[in-house]
């Protein structure tokens, strides 16, 4: 939001929330039907029925941009600025979409009002030329003195500043304008558009164009990443006066004074606004190579929508707690053809990085999906994916390498261990994170509780669990008589004498609960129970009267940058416990993996957290 909102900030159409879409239905349903149901030919319009497909085709265009400019940026190789984006930006950014509605709207009135856009060619190369030279004479020309008036403090204060929010700038940057302002921009915009129809010499080919054109400049030169190859302005050095770059741009946004153009910098040249640094920033960000972080989170995707919500995909999705959407069914789609495309790549990929005072983090992932993670004859194509991903680390020099969510299954590869087996020789500590899931469990548990109930699968974290507690004083229950026998054999006698075997689900209101917990067993346990988890996953929320807290995870200090994305389903600025035990590890400098059976000091491991500025998460969360 700008520093003093002017009027018609806002959309007309920001108070219909996710329904805002249903504000070009008639118009989309009135091309539809008068194409396919109209017996009149002359009713039957191209351009009026490819409208439709055109503004969808803009959204996917928008999506590519934001996929690819998070990705690069992720890796990056030639990106521009290391200034971090926030959630707050995130959020200002969210309404990207709404100038999408409006092109539908004034395109669609448009047609309907003026009967110069009936019945265009497919093809006219008159308006082609035409809408090219408008574009570099009124419409860049018009553009940079209009963008110079917005920098006046008087509109900067009231609109402009909305843009200039965002220092790093995304793809969808671009269109995060007030209302009034994209207005404004549509009309310079619509000279070529009205000339060329009260010419007679538009056509579909010449508009679609135009619009992509502009798309596709504007979300390149907003991408944070340099990609225009420097070979075009040696081989055609009168370029740099026509084409601006990514770098070019962002020397506007973080100087504000320079660089005024819109995606031409003639004007730039002629008015002497260039930036003097320009040509230094172009050349300094093409050179600059991929990142090689110091710590290496290793995650995989977890249930069919998740490919949607990870930060390559839709970015408001993903600036909040993965959670099933309705609409998201409308996308079966493209979640087959995700699907179809895990069981071929087999290369893990850059999401996200972060930055934890001087230390460089990434996270990477496995392209599988937890479902695949159970399936026999893919737990080797996992395993040599997680191998290659650990051997990388290896030789790019990469500090530690923590593996999150089901790449330390224990009947997968033994918590790790099956891969430090094959290369005793890493340098990479490999991490499971256990003994920090653990810390976090333990002091979870409500302070003078002297019972707990243990359900759920027994795993290295529930067994470390069991011991602590055990050998402290407080019996843990089992209602299984199988679970009941393995704990007993890892306990020393003196601690085996609080582990209790129950048939009664009403012993104790503190369960410690794991992968495998039934939704019967959760409606047997006591009104205000408290299911704490131990697992990566949490379990479903079946209870109203009970409490259900998330799964091993802390809150992330400030001082940890680049944080815009939620973790699967815990809240903003939340860590699992397993990707903090990485970084801890790196900072601590620990000298040994932990991997198989290898528990830390959980105390030691606790009180590294919270000397880093990790908070406990102690927040109960009712079903």
């Amino acid at each position: 939001m700008a520093n003093k909102p002017g009027i018609l900030t806002n959309c007309p159409w920001a108070c219909l929330g996710n329904l805002k879409y249903l504000v070009l239905a008639p118009f989309a349903c009135h091309s539809i039907y008068t194409f396919f149901m109209s017996k009149d030919e002359s009713e039957r319009d191209m351009f009026f029925i490819l409208l439709l497909p055109l503004t969808l085709f803009r959204m996917v265009h928008y999506q590519t941009w934001i996929s690819l400019s998070r990705y690069r940026t992720a890796k990056g190789n030639n990106r521009i600025l290391d200034k971090s984006i926030e959630f707050d930006q995130v959020d200002r950014e969210s309404n990207w979409d709404d100038e999408i509605i409006l092109f539908g709207l004034v395109y669609y009135i448009g047609y309907l009002i003026l009967e110069q856009a009936h019945h265009m060619p497919m093809w006219r190369t008159d308006g082609i030329v035409i809408t090219a030279l408008l574009h570099i004479g009124p419409v860049e020309f018009l553009y940079y003195w209009l963008h110079k008036a917005l920098h006046h403090h008087f509109l900067y204060s009231r609109y402009h500043s909305h843009h200039h929010s965002s220092i790093v700038t995304e793809p969808i940057s671009a269109v995060v304008h007030p209302f009034v302002e994209i207005l404004a921009y549509y009309t310079l915009f619509g000279l070529p558009v009205i000339t060329t129809l009260f010419t007679g010499t538009a056509s579909i080919a010449s508009i679609g164009a135009y619009v992509i054109y502009i798309d596709f400049m504007n979300l390149m030169g907003h991408c944070n990443f340099e990609l225009i190859p420097k070979w075009m302005f040696s081989v055609f050095p009168p370029l740099k006066y026509f084409m601006y770059t990514p770098s070019y741009h962002s020397l506007h946004h973080t100087q504000f004074r320079t660089n005024y153009c819109l995606f031409m910098p003639l004007y730039d040249y002629i008015y002497d606004t260039v930036d003097k640094s320009s040509d230094t920033l172009y050349e300094k960000s093409l050179e600059r190579e991929a990142e090689v972080p110091d710590v290496v989170h290793l995650t995989h995707l977890t249930t069919l929508e998740s490919i949607y919500h990870l930060r390559l995909g839709f970015a408001s999705l993903a600036s909040k707690p993965h959670a099933s959407k309705w609409y998201m069914l409308l996308m079966w789609p493209v979640t087959i053809w995700s699907i179809m495309l895990t069981w071929i790549y087999d290369y893990t990929f850059v999401v996200e990085r972060n930055l934890f005072k001087n230390l460089k983090l990434q996270t990477w992932a496995i392209p599988k999906y937890r479902v695949q993670y159970f399936m026999q004859w893919q737990r080797e194509s996992i395993n040599n994916m997680i191998e290659k991903a650990i051997v990388e680390a290896d030789q790019k020099g990469i500090k530690v390498l923590s593996l999150g969510l089901l790449n330390q299954e224990e009947q997968l590869n033994n918590n790790g261990e099956l891969y430090l087996r094959r290369h005793p020789q890493l340098k990479v500590k490999v991490v499971d994170g256990s003994s920090l899931a653990v810390a976090v469990v333990l002091n979870s548990i409500p302070k003078g509780t002297s019972q707990v109930v243990l359900r759920g699968r027994l795993s290295k974290v529930a067994n470390s669990i069991a011991l602590v507690l055990c050998k402290g004083g407080i019996q843990v229950v089992t209602l299984d008589e199988e679970d009941y026998k393995r704990l007993k054999a890892k306990l020393t006698p003196e601690a085996a004498t609080n582990l209790v075997l129950s048939k009664s689900y009403n012993v104790s209101k503190t369960w410690l609960v794991g992968d495998g917990l039934s939704k019967d067993e959760q409606l047997k346990a006591p009104k205000g129970t408290l299911f704490i988890p131990y697992s990566q996953f949490p379990p479903r929320k079946v209870r109203k009267d009970c409490f259900y807290f998330n799964t091993p995870a802390m809150i992330a200090p400030k001082h940890v940058e680049n944080v815009d994305s939620c973790e699967n389903w815990l809240p903003r600025r939340v860590l699992s416990a397993w990707r903090i035990a990485g970084i801890l590890h790196a900072l601590e400098g620990w000298n040994e993996h932990e991997c198989g059976d290898m528990i830390l000091d959980t105390q030691k491991v606790w009180k590294a957290s919270l000397e880093h500025g990790f908070c406990p998460l102690t927040k109960t969360f009712v079903a």
